[in-house]
């Protein structure tokens, strides 16, 4: 077909920049766990431009040699503070390409990926380029196969930005010169890939099916190691999520989150043992520091069981203020992203000359299904907050709103709330007779073990009930345990009429 050309040396040639966008389809951004509001780039040297067929060294001592198969740009005129309505013209082509990258380096990089992927042929592109002024951008597909076998495949209807969005925004700062390319991004599916391996990436025009057949690149073991004038490899836990995709895929235990361990089970024992018991079992593994101390609960001894969103607010400064307070700040940002079962814990310095909270976001909260709202500052319009349904802990109140003393900062990071850290994720327990912060690893072992204590504190309970002294009972001696193990061998009959 006349719409599709080679890609050769000349295009390679031609090349003045290779500009790559961080993230811009939902599916990757899923895998990351993050959405970016506009897109962010990076840059890659003209020199790591390779033709279809080439090879590409792992280098030695590396172990994440990572591919990402993507639809590459190539500018066709010159582009300076374009609109969006007529960026897309200025793109002369699209091919296939290949942004690899060695995730060992990327460390010493410090977030401008020279090293981890400028690398020689780190950039293959080809075998052919459509014409883009015959394509619709918005119907192209991306696939790409690992030894034959598929493992990216997604449209360009996935994408966050589009391709003219995209064009524009670079616009807006630098002048795009004829045979720019710019690397749009990859789907779900990259991975790392070994010497040996063959990686082929296509891209498809969805309309006429015309193709730019497969690019394809083989890895190779390097020889050569990194001189010791220079940063080393190294690999850490968050680089292997990355380089694999996941933390699966990387063959690393997933981290659980209050969701993952909150099963029915679970919920029914923590509901049934008292805040006490959980917090002394937390101090028998060797957590003292377990206790948000707020003294506001506007539902008494209601039960709260949930996960942790969080919330901080830094002591308020004018211009800061000005800057980040008004409007959808991240206040409200972070009460519209409460999902079903979640607790907001806010941290405020413990400082109440200020609300934390008023009515209308403790009424959206309760809307969005939230389990909870925990605050160690204050809450203005207590008493319609305490007349909505979902329960509220808060260190005072007071009618003044954020600006007198607060921003609303960052949200869902470590925090510290009434003296406890606490991290997104983490299982609240509530009322109030107190506020446990419990790792989502120790959750279930918790719950079993409190089960335990509660039972036998039931069992001394009912036993000082009925006249008996303190004096090897609490704790029980061997005597006592005997009795209260037969009581357990019963079925737990009722301690008031049981007979010892």
């Amino acid at each position: 077909m006349s719409n599709i050309v080679p890609v050769t040396e000349e295009t390679f040639a031609q090349a003045g920049k290779i500009l790559a966008v961080h993230l811009s389809y939902s599916s990757r951004a899923a895998q990351r766990g993050r959405t970016p509001k506009f897109p962010s780039y990076f840059m890659k040297a003209t020199s790591s431009l390779a033709a279809s067929g080439s090879t590409v060294e792992r280098p030695a001592g590396t172990e994440l040699l990572a591919f990402e198969g993507e639809i590459a740009l190539i500018i066709g005129k010159t582009a300076r503070r374009v609109s969006v309505e007529d960026a897309w013209s200025y793109v002369g082509s699209v091919t296939a390409s290949n942004d690899l990258g060695v995730h060992d380096m990327k460390y010493a990089d410090k977030g401008s990926n020279i090293r981890s992927k400028s690398g020689d042929g780190y950039t293959p592109m080809g075998p052919k380029a459509l014409e883009a002024a015959t394509l619709d951008p918005a119907k192209l597909r991306v696939q790409t196969w690992v030894n034959g076998k598929i493992t990216q495949d997604a449209d360009t209807s996935e994408l966050l930005f589009s391709f003219a969005t995209i064009v524009a925004d670079l616009s807006q700062q630098m002048t795009l010169q004829p045979g720019d390319i710019i690397l749009t991004g990859t789907p779900a599916g990259s991975t790392v890939f070994f010497p040996g391996d063959v990686v082929e990436v296509e891209v498809t025009d969805l309309v006429t099916g015309a193709t730019t057949g497969k690019l394809k690149t083989t890895a190779t073991e390097g020889t050569a190691t990194f001189a010791a004038f220079g940063n080393q490899p190294k690999v850490t836990d968050k680089d292997k999520e990355d380089a694999y995709g996941d933390r699966e895929t990387a063959g690393m235990a997933p981290i659980l989150t209050g969701k993952d361990v909150l099963t029915d089970k679970v919920r029914e024992q923590l509901a049934s043992v008292a805040t006490a018991t959980l917090s002394a079992t937390l101090r028998k593994r060797g957590l003292n520091n377990v206790n948000i101390e707020v003294p506001g609960a506007t539902k008494g001894m209601q039960r709260v069981i949930g996960t942790a969103r969080t919330l901080r607010y830094i002591p308020n400064r004018e211009d800061l203020f000005k800057a980040h307070g008004a409007g959808y700040n991240m206040q409200k940002q972070s009460i519209d992203s409460l999902g079903d079962g979640e607790i907001l814990v806010m941290e405020a310095r413990g400082e109440t000359g200020s609300a934390t909270l008023g009515d209308i976001l403790a009424l959206r909260s309760q809307q969005l299904g939230a389990a909870g709202i925990i605050s160690d500052g204050g809450v203005r319009d207590l008493d319609a907050v305490s007349g909505l349904d979902i329960p509220v802990f808060y260190n005072g109140a007071h009618p003044a709103v954020l600006g007198r003393k607060h921003v609303a900062w960052d949200k869902d990071i470590t925090v510290a709330c009434g003296g406890v850290s606490v991290q997104p994720g983490d299982v609240i327990v509530a009322d109030s007779d107190g506020i446990v912060v419990i790792p989502p690893a120790m959750v279930e072992q918790v719950a079993a073990e409190a089960m335990v204590t509660e039972s036998n504190d039931e069992f001394i309970f009912a036993m000082v009930k009925r006249g008996h002294g303190i004096e090897g009972l609490f704790p029980m001696n061997a005597e006592w345990k005997t009795k209260y193990n037969a009581w357990k061998d019963a079925g737990s009959p009722d301690l008031d009429s049981w007979s010892l």
